[in-house]
């Protein structure tokens, strides 16, 4: 069963029919004000809703990077120490060759 929102029109011979009339529209007119309130306010909802999305996202994007950060820092410090151990070998060879080559 639909309700109306519009009045039907009063019975100009009563006075209670008047006042009915009357009160009918008022609140007819605060009903379409509190749908139009509703509505803006849904829609702000969802704007907040895509913002608090983006945030998350934002901050797991943040925290994938740190991660990442945190990774290839320890990949530099692993290869830095296997450059190093790499340039020591290199220079006790090359020690070893030059004995090599001093005593033939």
């Amino acid at each position: 069963m639909a309700l109306s929102h519009r009045p039907l029109p009063p019975c100009h011979d009563s006075m209670e029919s008047m006042q009915v009339f009357k009160q009918h529209c008022q609140i007819a007119e605060e009903y379409r004000e509190v749908k139009k309130e509703i509505a803006l306010l849904e829609e702000r909802k969802k704007e907040l809703i895509a913002k608090l999305d983006q945030a998350e996202k934002e901050k797991l994007d943040a925290a994938q990077l740190a991660r990442e950060f945190e990774a290839l820092t320890e990949e530099n410090r692993t290869l830095k120490l296997a450059q190093s151990q790499c340039v020591e070998q290199l220079e006790k060879l090359r020690i070893q060759y030059q004995k090599r080559q001093g005593s033939s």
